[in-house]
């Protein structure tokens, strides 16, 4: 239900659907995939809420004011954590979060968060956490050696759940990917009256969000409605030729193929404005158990979406070193 949905917002030629059991089975998912704010948003945007049904009204906007309250929190705790990098004069740039939210769907509170996700140079690395030790941020979780970021957490007075920071150096796993960090730093721009600290390009960001909902599996429509965002509203900033050719010379271009293939399956409307330079034709849908077709699908898009057979071995590696390193977690990653 969600996906037509979602297409009647964002493709102008779509209807919004009548039934009212579709609406009720909608709220469902959308409070799964915890997409109620940036639905609120979209909404609005379009100017569409009076043609929606009360109770879906009313629920929506309940939804979308928890998100809300938790990302004034996080958004609170964010600017405590970029004005300390200020003053230790450790370049840093805020990934997603509640200043993706802000930047490109209109609000800090317009997509739900649940912690703190910033990029740094790998050289600064041993300050950051110094930074964010001294703020509370004091329980480190378990490190893999092949991964591209450490998490540290604090507790929260009224929270079972503690709030994560995340410290990036790269956005992709090392040794799976040649990217290079180096160009995203550089075409970085200012962030509001600060010296050290700084935010993506468009180009750089949906770049990044392409990769991220690739790592995901596409599993959520939240991914899908992220891309969508930025292709209606930036288009005109993101170049896929360049974009594929950098692509090509990192060796990321299958996952970006894949990625935005399936995007465009499921809104073809996109390629009425921005059309995409790759042939691809609709799947048939698998045969058998959801299951074993969910899973099949994240095999295949976890070891063999990879421009090299080193990379796909590297992969490998780091998914073994994971399940070695394993531990329960006392957070659910929403993010």
């Amino acid at each position: 239900m969600l996906m037509p949905l979602i297409k009647a917002l964002y493709d102008p030629q779509a209807a919004l659907p009548g039934e009212t059991k579709l609406y009720e089975n909608a709220l469902e998912e959308i409070k799964r995939f915890s997409i109620g704010s940036q639905l609120y948003a979209l909404i609005h945007q379009q100017g569409k809420w009076a043609q929606f049904p009360t109770f879906f009204q009313e629920r929506l906007k309940q939804l979308c004011d928890e998100t809300r309250c938790l990302n004034f929190f996080i958004k609170n705790q964010q600017d405590q954590i970029l004005r300390q990098f200020e003053a230790s004069r450790i370049s840093v740039i805020p990934l997603k979060g509640v200043r993706f939210a802000e930047k490109y769907f209109g609000h800090f509170g317009a997509r739900a968060t649940s912690d703190i996700d910033v990029l740094i140079q790998k050289s600064d690395l041993d300050t950051a956490i110094d930074c964010l030790k001294s703020l509370g941020f004091v329980i480190e979780e378990m490190r893999s050696p092949s991964h591209f970021h450490w998490s540290f957490s604090k507790r929260l007075p009224s929270s079972p759940i503690p709030l994560t920071v995340e410290l990036h150096w790269n956005v992709l796993v090392e040794q799976t990917s040649n990217i290079n960090m180096r160009e995203f730093w550089e075409h970085a721009t200012p962030f509001a009256s600060y010296q050290y600290v700084k935010e993506l390009s468009v180009y750089h960001t949906f770049y990044m969000i392409c990769l991220h909902g690739w790592s995901h599996y596409m599993d959520s429509p939240k991914y899908y409605m992220d891309i969508m965002q930025l292709i209606h509203r930036h288009h005109k900033a993101i170049n896929f030729d360049v974009l594929f050719k950098d692509a090509a010379s990192h060796q990321t271009l299958k996952r970006l193929h894949r990625t935005l293939i399936k995007v465009y399956v499921h809104f073809p409307h996109l390629g009425d404005f921005k059309e995409l330079p790759v042939s691809y034709k609709k799947a048939s849908s698998a045969s058998g158990s959801p299951y074993l077709v969910a899973l099949a699908n994240k095999i295949n898009n976890k070891f063999f979406n990879f421009d090299s057979a080193s990379h796909t071995w590297a992969a490998l590696i780091h998914a073994l070193s994971n399940l070695g390193n394993s531990r329960i977690s006392s957070r659910i990653k929403k993010f």
